[in-house]
């Protein structure tokens, strides 16, 4: 969601279940489909102010792309090698493309009239969305010197004809397709006109007024200056989605050289989707199908706006009437009160910082005061997505400079992010930093950064473990946990963990953390089967969890195992869920929600009662880099760590769980037919908006003596 919303999760190939049953599972595609469903109704919530309404609208038109160009090809690939694997849910890979087309349409229908009723709305606030309108003189002449001096040098139409082949059309270009009749001979031609991404896809009239024209529109309006002396008969416009998942080679002998020839290729792969217009003439619909290889793609006619994630265009407009009002993260006060020293908090007592509403700054003051600390002898630092201009990678180049030992493991494998992975690298090693690409065949996704520092004639370690990237601008919108500990348990386990990534040395023992693919899912199976004997004893039981993904069905059906055993399961689950909850005999002790709100839900929290009923002061708590998917547990490095410092396990538990589940603003609730239901106030009841909450009620992380003696943080109660 991307919320950026998070980019569509796939795995490398299908898994066939040891239970394969639709009675047990929902179909994985499909609920995603529905997660896109929620995101996409947020754009109908006038809770939220208009423009953020239309930035909701703008992430599910990119998610459903991603979705298409990863998991849809997937499916493809999958169908033309006659893979018929089932999935857990029991459907083919020919049924679930069947299933998914049909339900994309359908999304694609109701995001399509959602844009109508917008673009009214908008007009109605001041924000005038022309299509072939009429516009008064004055701007129909500026329009026109903006086409001639702006927009004409840039295009450059192409007939279609055999002396001319047919272009390669990037992924999602947009282009269009004009008929037109030369007037001196009456000669019928056909001109393609791609529209370069160089050009935005709207064009803002001069003025306080916030007009805008869709670049197809102006291209259409001034077609006579475009094509002198020729009629036009007709013109459509049609979109591409092309495959753009990579395939990895377990015999590459050299994994960068590769992902670089990859990459290139990505951009050529094949025709997944095509979006045309209705007014596409069916021989200029064949035509393109034809020319583009798309015969067996995916194709779906719209009256309407085509690539609807080029919305986001309108949301930055400067009307902040109409966004949400601007949040600024606080700094944790508990590293103000040691002078801004982050590691003389940390050694005093472990820290847990809540983003996006504390700053994700004092994550990279930890690492700008290692680069510069004299006594700071190593860094070692995982990297899956760091931004485009990320100040976390300044800082590791900073520490190399400076003459320190450090460690990158670079993530080149991380989807839509390898080629700026590749160039953050190679800026890595020049400055000296040891660049390390991890595994061929699984992905590096744990978040962990360790720092060794001299002191009193020995060495400490200070670890950071998140729950989320190394991104300074996802920080600002992903909802996440960054863990600090000078513990050195964790900083012997962090030790084991970047060895194994680097040298491939499995860790002999572990003292607090569990990673993938090294028994995670093992452990967890563990915690359960602890919750089933409490239960079975006539003690509360009870699991809390809260993560993006729920697919894998070992997980899932010890799950099944654990309410049917009278433990009582409450699941978080933003994303995908193949867990059907509800069902009598099966699942009637797990309640399932999801919420989607403001930010992006995407910490991974885990809490097992241990014979109490939560949230309770012994619980088990953990916070992990890992959904609850086959991928996470079995081709990923991930790490899950216990939280035992008592306030940070307040935190966690009592603030951060608890409000995720009496959420009744921005939730739903997964019902055991698939179906989602918005969850509502019940009467008597207030209404609690998790996001608010936190925003205007520091949490506790960090407080320090901010805390002692005073009502500020109001406490959280969970109905029974």
């Amino acid at each position: 969601m991307s919320h950026p919303a998070e980019h569509v999760a796939a795995d490398a190939s299908p898994i066939e279940p040891a239970i394969i049953d639709a009675e047990r599972y929902f179909n994985r595609e499909l609920s995603w489909l529905a997660f896109n469903r929620r995101v996409m109704e947020e754009a109908a919530n006038t809770a939220h102010p208009l423009l953020e309404r239309l930035r909701f609208l703008s992430i599910s038109g990119n998610n459903l792309d991603e979705f298409f160009m990863v998991r849809v090809a997937g499916l493809k690939g999958q169908q033309m090698q006659a893979i018929e694997a089932r999935a857990p849910d029991g459907m083919t890979v020919t049924q679930q493309l069947v299933a998914v087309t049909a339900e994309a349409d359908a999304l694609m229908v109701q995001q399509q009239a959602q844009w109508r009723s917008m673009r009214r709305e908008l007009a109605e606030a001041g924000i005038e969305v022309i299509g072939s309108d009429r516009v008064d003189a004055e701007s129909e002449a500026w329009l026109e010197q903006h086409f001639r001096e702006q927009i004409f040098p840039i295009v450059t139409p192409q007939a279609l004809d055999p002396s001319h082949p047919f272009p390669f059309i990037p992924n999602k270009g947009l282009s269009l397709i004009f008929d037109l009749v030369r007037l001196s001979d009456k000669e019928p031609i056909r001109e393609l006109l791609m529209v370069p991404a160089t050009l935005q896809r709207f064009v803002r009239f001069p003025g306080d007024a916030a007009r805008y024209i869709a670049m197809e529109h102006v291209l259409r309006r001034f077609a006579g200056l475009l094509f002198p002396g020729f009629e036009m008969q007709g013109v459509g416009a049609f979109r591409i989605i092309r495959d753009s998942d990579l395939e990895i080679e377990e015999e590459a002998e050299d994994l960068v050289r590769h992902f670089r020839s990859a990459i290139k290729r990505r951009r050529r792969g094949r025709v997944i989707r095509l979006e045309i217009e209705t007014a596409v003439p069916p021989e200029v619909e064949a035509l393109v199908k034809n020319e583009l290889g798309g015969n067996d793609a995916l194709i779906t006619e719209q009256a309407s706006f085509l690539g609807l994630g080029d919305l986001d265009m309108l949301v930055d407009e400067d009307r902040p009437d109409l966004k949400f009002t601007p949040y600024s993260p606080r700094f944790p006060e508990r590293i103000r009160e040691h002078g801004g020293d982050c590691f003389a908090a940390i050694r005093a007592k472990d820290i847990v910082v809540h983003h996006p509403y504390e700053a994700f700054d004092v994550v990279l003051a930890f690492l700008r005061q290692a680069a510069a600390d004299p006594d700071v002898v190593a860094i070692k630092q995982t990297l899956y997505r760091a931004g485009k201009q990320s100040a976390v990678i300044n800082a590791l180049i900073a520490a190399a400079e400076a003459g320190k030992s450090v460690t990158a493991v670079v993530e080149i494998k991380a989807r839509f992010d390898e080629e700026q992975n590749l160039l953050w690298a190679s800026a890595l090693e020049r400055a000296g930093v040891q660049v390390v690409y991890g595994f061929i065949d699984w992905k590096t996704h744990a978040k962990v950064s360790m720092v060794v520092r001299r002191e009193g004639g020995s060495y400490r370690t200070y670890c950071h473990f998140g729950t989320g990237n190394y991104h300074p601008i996802t920080a600002r919108i992903y909802t996440d946990l960054s863990f600090f500990t000078a513990d050195p348990r964790a900083g012997r386990d962090a030790a084991q963990l970047f060895n194994y990534i680097t040298g491939y040395v499995e860790p002999a023992s572990l003292e607090l953390i569990t990673m993938s693919p090294i028994g995670m899912r093992q452990k967890l199976c563990a915690l359960i089967d602890g919750e089933i004997e409490f239960a079975e004893a006539g003690k509360p039981a009870t699991i809390w969890a809260k993560m993006n993904s729920l697919v894998d069905p070992a997980i899932i059906e010890k799950l099944y195992a654990a309410s049917e055993a009278g433990v009582r399961i409450e699941l978080i689950v933003r994303g995908m869920c193949c867990l059907r909850p509800g069902v009598p005999g099966m699942s009637s002790n797990i309640r399932v929600k999801s919420v989607v709100g403001r930010f992006l839900e995407h910490s991974r929290i885990w809490a097992f009662g241990k014979g109490r009923v939560l949230p309770n002061d012994d619980a088990r708590l953990f916070i992990s880099s890992a959904d609850w998917m086959s991928r996470n547990f079995d081709r990923r490095v991930e790490y899950m760590m216990p939280i035992e410092n008592p306030t940070v396990h307040d935190q966690v538990l009592d603030q951060v769980m608890v409000a995720n589940l009496i959420d009744n603003e921005q939730s739903w609730e997964l019902r055991s037919d698939g179906h989602y239901e918005r969850v509502v106030a019940e009467p008597g009841t207030k209404s609690f908006n998790l996001h608010r909450y936190f925003m205007t009620n520091p949490s506790l992380s960090g407080r320090g003596a901010a805390l002692q003696g005073s009502d500020a943080v109001p406490k959280l109660r969970l109905r029974r």
